[in-house]
């Protein structure tokens, strides 16, 4: 089952890139008491990651922030180093990295998808989501292949 808006988020640990190395945090914890503008990435380093969809948000953070958002997060089944490397070579200081190294947020969410063709196993779908308190109040997912409804733009014009 996929989760919808209202729903609250599934428990699971990620793992939060930090200066001082990863740091596990319970999605309980870490969406509690804050708005965050969640999305989520096949891969980190894939083309369309990247160059689009990585780079709006970290354009967009203050936009986001003046909106309400307290967290920009990024999520993607990758591994923490591998997150936090990405996000240096993208200047990415304004976003969060929330490593779902073995997909158990994505599976939990019902959002993985068959990256097999290409070489990559499961991964997450591409998406972006508002949480509020734990809770989904916004949800748009991307058809497979395209690059429409999970940009920070998007976002930016249904808050």
């Amino acid at each position: 089952m996929t989760i919808s808006v209202g729903d609250r988020l599934p428990q699971t640990t990620l793992v939060k890139v930090t200066d001082a190395g990863p740091d596990q945090v319970n999605t309980s914890d870490y969406f509690a008491g804050k708005t965050v503008a969640l999305f989520a990435v096949p891969g980190a380093y894939t083309p369309t990651c990247s160059a689009r969809h990585l780079p709006g948000f970290v354009e967009k953070a203050d936009a986001l922030y003046a909106k309400g958002v307290d967290e920009i997060a990024c999520t993607a089944i990758n591994d923490a180093f591998v997150l936090g490397a990405w996000a240096q070579a993208n200047g990415a200081t304004a976003v969060t990295m929330l490593a779902d190294g073995n997909g158990d947020f994505a599976s939990a969410l019902g959002l993985t998808m068959d990256g097999s063709k290409f070489g990559m196993g499961t991964r997450s779908q591409r998406y972006v989501m508002l949480v509020e308190d734990g809770v989904v109040q916004q949800l748009h997912v991307e058809q497979p292949g395209e690059f429409k409804v999970s940009s920070a733009d998007y976002l930016l014009e249904h808050i």
